[in-house]
């Protein structure tokens, strides 16, 4: 009878009562997909580039721009091949990858370019997620 009307302790409570505290839960980051056009032969340097901001996946494919040869000399783009980069971005570091990316556009010799982001609502795993964001924190809790 000394166990009517109360309710079983959860495991919260029982971490509190042996005087341990439970890691505080946090938000996960959002994500972002980072796409990036430039000249094919500067490809390798934005990639290097967005690997210093953390950015762990990243896929190039190459295009061909539609522009007549005219219209591209008018723009001063000589160069119609291009790459496309496609990168996921923390959301807490994308406006800092797109300032980058500006001020890299500005200065950096035939290294003109496109840069934009698409928010992504979902991603399917958390050890994909975890690899995505860059958080290696161990999923078990117990450092493993």
């Amino acid at each position: 009878m000394a166990n009517q009307g109360m309710s079983k302790p959860v495991a919260s409570d029982k971490a509190r009562l042996r005087g341990k505290r439970q890691a505080p839960q946090q938000a996960p980051q959002g994500v972002k997909l980072l796409v990036t056009i430039v000249s094919r032969n500067k490809a390798e340097f934005y990639m290097d580039l967005l690997q210093s901001l953390e950015v762990n996946v990243q896929l190039a494919l190459s295009g061909y721009g539609t522009a007549s040869t005219d219209m591209l000399q008018l723009l001063g783009l000589a160069d119609s091949e291009k790459s496309v980069i496609f990168s996921m971005v923390r959301e807490d570091r994308a406006r800092e990858a797109l300032s980058l990316l500006g001020k890299k556009f500005k200065t950096v010799r035939g290294g003109k370019g496109i840069a934009y982001t698409i928010p992504l609502k979902s991603v399917v795993g958390v050890a994909i997620y975890r690899f995505m964001t860059n958080n290696r924190m161990p999923t078990n809790g117990k450092g493993e």
